[in-house]
């Protein structure tokens, strides 16, 4: 299982990133440990992810998230709260 997600950070920046073990990653951010994010962005906050069965298709759909606009990734995780 593999997990496409989206964290704010601090800054109010969104970062896109993938990974399988979702908690793992969010704690290994907020630390500081194996993150692309310069310290002051942090905390991140988890806002929105996706699951998928397989690394290609998580990998296919983050780059397909990276490639969005601002507005485009706030409708998406604005989507998540209508559920």
């Amino acid at each position: 299982m593999y997990f496409v997600y989206i964290v704010k950070c601090v800054d109010g920046v969104y970062y896109t990133g993938i990974t399988w073990n979702l908690r793992k990653r969010i704690k290994e951010h907020n630390s500081g440990i194996k993150t692309p994010l310069q310290k002051n962005r942090l905390p991140v906050k988890l806002v929105y992810w996706e699951k998928f069965e397989t690394r290609i298709e998580a990998a296919r759909r983050e780059k397909e998230i990276k490639g969005w606009r601002r507005e485009k990734k706030e409708i998406l995780i604005n989507s998540l709260k209508m559920l």
